[in-house]
């Protein structure tokens, strides 16, 4: 019974990971590497709990909640266009651009919160986001919304099968008149919009302010899931559950009896334990975009 009751805890640590592994997973159908991922959610989580914070203090709270995840989409969205042109129009190193994002992320959002509260953190918001009869947050029902959506849209619309073209044969999609550059620039677009809703999220259920170690390896934990899910909705759904549901454990230890007697340092490592093993155990073929990674440069083609 008692596990049954932790679904709803679980799901809330589980949502936010699969979101932004989704936004990686299309980005990098793309054929741009983005592992930016912890420094959009990042941002997203200091716009949301900013946003939340000043809008419940001017009286407006009853739109609050709303807004500071639109917010949050919107400038990590923004944001990740950096990344987007570095790897697309300046032809840099993907992996180095978005390591440099992760970083200026880290800068960004203590230096706005010193801005707007005269401290290294937000200011501690009074309510959050509520859970249901069930006792699912709202963010449960959005990161099935978005797989399902990802998964329509990648494989059932022209724009999905664009977007794949262009992460997989750039040349022969330019060819046949897609933009490869404007695609890939959605791509990227879409992972910062994705990464800020996941980092609201966390902010929004998990806690009552943003700080700078908030965000502490979600991100890369999603990206991993990317891989590990073979670069599909439902493949990237699964290896969220499970690396999640490995992050949640050190949640819930303290619920079960037999588990108690273990120190938490145990299953603060796990997740990251657990998906370290997941991408040894599994890292014989490579299922990525063969483009992936790979500037695009259309006049060598």
């Amino acid at each position: 019974m008692m596990i049954f009751q932790s679904i709803p805890t679980i799901m809330m640590i589980v949502a936010p990971i699969l979101i932004t592994a989704i936004g990686g997973m299309i980005c990098e159908k793309s054929g741009v590497v983005n592992i930016a991922l912890e420094g959009l959610m990042s941002i997203g989580a200091c716009t949301a709990a900013s946003v939340h914070f000043l809008m419940e203090a001017a009286g407006c709270g009853r739109y609050s909640l709303a807004v500071a995840l639109l917010a949050g989409m919107v400038v990590s969205g923004l944001f990740s266009l950096i990344h987007g042109v570095a790897a697309i129009d300046l032809k840099a190193e993907q992996t180095i651009s978005g390591t440099g994002i992760n970083l200026l992320a880290d800068g960004i959002t203590v230096f706005a919160c010193q801005i707007l509260f005269s401290q290294d953190r937000s200011k501690e918001f009074r309510v959050g986001m509520l859970t249901d009869k069930l006792g699912f947050y709202p963010t449960f029902y959005i990161a099935i919304a978005v797989v399902a959506i990802s998964w329509f849209m990648l494989y059932k619309t022209p724009f999905g099968m664009h977007l794949r073209a262009c992460g997989e044969h750039p040349a022969a999609a330019d060819s046949a008149g897609i933009n490869v550059r404007r695609i890939r620039y959605t791509g990227v677009f879409i992972s910062g919009i994705l990464g800020g809703l996941a980092g609201g999220c966390v902010v929004l259920t998990q806690t009552i302010q943003f700080t700078s170690n908030l965000i502490n390896g979600r991100g890369f934990i999603a990206l991993a899931a990317v891989a590990f899910g073979r670069w599909t909705p439902w493949g990237v759904t699964g290896a969220a559950l499970l690396f999640g549901g490995a992050q949640a454990l050190a949640v819930l230890s303290t619920n079960f009896t037999a588990l108690k007697a273990l120190p938490s340092e145990v299953f603060n490592i796990l997740p990251y334990l657990v998906t370290l093993l997941a991408l040894v155990i599994f890292s014989g073929r490579d299922y990525a975009p063969q483009s992936c990674g790979k500037p695009y440069n259309k006049s060598s083609s």
